[in-house]
């Protein structure tokens, strides 16, 4: 069953959409399509298919999580382009105010 003008026409008014003539009718046939392909999918007979959000199993390789000991606070600031009690130092980027 086609979608009507007038059931574009409430549907605008409850999402208020101020739409013109021309736009009712443009949309009412767009709906109609969207309502059908719709339909359509609702047809497949899926009884037994479990619901998915892939077409192929997506599966996460990870690495083990091995513990390893940091790098000395000296090497690292070492290789900064500024360091200062123990920490990088940075250009200011806010404004005091």
């Amino acid at each position: 069953m086609p979608i009507t003008r007038d059931e574009v026409a409430h549907l605008a008014r409850l999402s208020r959409l101020a739409l013109s003539e021309p736009e009712l009718d443009h949309f009412a046939g767009q709906l109609d399509v969207i309502i059908g392909a719709v339909a359509r999918v609702q047809e497949v007979a899926a009884d037994g298919i479990p619901p998915m959000t892939h077409a192929v199993p997506v599966i996460n390789v990870f690495r083990a999580d091995v513990e390893v000991p940091c790098l000395p606070q000296d090497v690292v600031l070492s290789q900064a382009p500024a360091a200062e009690q123990g920490r990088f130092r940075v250009p200011r980027i806010l404004a005091e105010d």
